[in-house]
């Protein structure tokens, strides 16, 4: 699939509408990690994968009917295990079914272990313009502790190569590990910013039911940092992140102006999007309604639905207005651009609760743009979950 250059994003306020491929498989299991990815120790049948991605994608666009597609998002999993050729073909097919236009945003997560040249010039004359690094550290003991396959110089090596290939590059970083003191942080988000092209995702360490972190927590062996520290992590990464014109625009991603993930900003918007492969989730409008998409998590189990049945889809939720603008707000609450509130009381019925509002407004928790938005302040994104409920009420 052969592009144009990307494009700014020039968009406005509008959701989009983006397609989501999910590429399920890892060389190895992170022990913080509870996303839907999996091991395999004998090579993947990329054909025969690819041949079921094609069939759902078919079966998603009898779903959405025909739309325009706002960007492509390929993740995991780690999809840069995936051959060049196997992308190709999963571009291809995205465009056999929605159309496409040139410059839109292609996103492909990859891991610095799974990185060289060749796949890289692969991936981008596949029609991948924006890649994603899983760095998730830049020192090689706190790499270790969180199961990376990469060390440092595998991460600066991957860096370099997508500055050189792709037009825009971003990569992940895990903070509030144990023992990081705000001063080892601010080193390693300064060093941070000066590789980065023009985004950066910036997650606090979170310790997931199921992972072996969990277990190791609950034993008493992990020790990650408190509340209290977390949030002095938080501040000191806007602090930095916009002193060197990199400002959250969500509550943990960082960009340049105009370099917002366009994919992510369509979630956040509560766009529509298609979600194809192993345990990938999509919003859907069908016939004026939105609908909830979930597929099987498990891979081979997948494979055998796609394969009898055309897909994998194992939920399909009709949403009530009542969810929809629950969803609304939880989303829109992350970013600093806001909710729209016209688009909330149409779904919702109703105007916030003022004294509620008023609440949140007095002890700075939220705010105003104008009569047409909400927003969190610095200080609301702290306890996001908690302003999201209050208001929802």
């Amino acid at each position: 699939m052969h592009l144009s250059p990307l494009s700014a994003i020039g968009d406005g306020m509008d959701p989009g509408f983006g397609v989501y491929v999910h590429w399920p498989f890892c060389a190895a299991k992170c022990p913080y990690c509870d996303f839907n990815s999996h091991v395999r120790h004998q090579p993947v049948d990329q054909p025969r994968f690819v041949a079921a991605f094609l069939r759902e994608m078919a079966e998603a666009r009898e779903l959405s009917g025909p739309r325009t597609v706002t960007s492509i998002f390929m993740g995991g999993g780690t999809p840069s295990l995936m051959d060049p050729a196997t992308v190709d073909a999963l571009l291809n097919g995205i465009a056999n079914q929605w159309h496409v236009p040139g410059r839109i945003e292609i996103t492909m997560e990859a891991n610095p272990s799974s990185v060289e040249a060749t796949r890289f010039h692969g991936y981008r004359a596949a029609g991948v313009n924006r890649v994603s690094l899983g760095v998730q550290a830049l020192n090689d003991r706190d790499l270790k502790f969180l199961g990376r396959l990469h060390n440092v110089a595998d991460a600066l090596k991957a860096i370099r190569l997508a500055r050189e290939i792709f037009p825009r590059m971003s990569f992940d970083l895990i903070y509030a590990r144990p023992n990081q003191t705000v001063e080892d942080w601010e080193r390693e988000l300064k060093e941070a910013v000066s590789y980065a092209v023009d985004h950066l995702s910036l997650y606090q360490l979170t310790i997931e039911e199921g992972t072996p972190f969990y277990g190791l927590h609950k034993a008493g062996k992990l020790v990650v940092p408190d509340g209290e520290q977390s949030a002095v992590l938080y501040e000191a990464t806007q602090e930095i992140t916009a002193s060197i014109g990199m400002p959250a625009y969500e509550v943990s991603n960082h960009a340049r102006p105009g370099a917002e993930s366009r994919h992510n900003l369509t979630y956040w918007r509560y766009g529509d999007y298609a979600g194809i492969g192993p345990g990938a989730h999509g919003r859907l409008t069908i016939g004026g309604a939105k609908v909830a998409t979930a597929t099987e998590r498990k891979p081979e189990e997948w494979l055998r639905l796609v394969e009898q049945h055309g897909h994998g889809m194992i939920e399909r939720e009709l949403l009530d207005q009542e969810a929809q603008a629950d969803e609304l707000l939880l989303m829109g609450l992350r970013l600093k651009e806001g909710v729209d509130l016209a688009r909330w009381q149409s779904l919702s019925g109703r105007d916030p609760d003022p004294d509620r509002e008023q609440f949140l407004i007095e002890h700075g928790f939220i705010e105003r743009l104008g009569n047409s938005r909400l927003r969190c302040t610095p200080a609301g994104m702290l306890i996001l979950d908690a302003v999201v409920a209050d208001l929802a009420c």
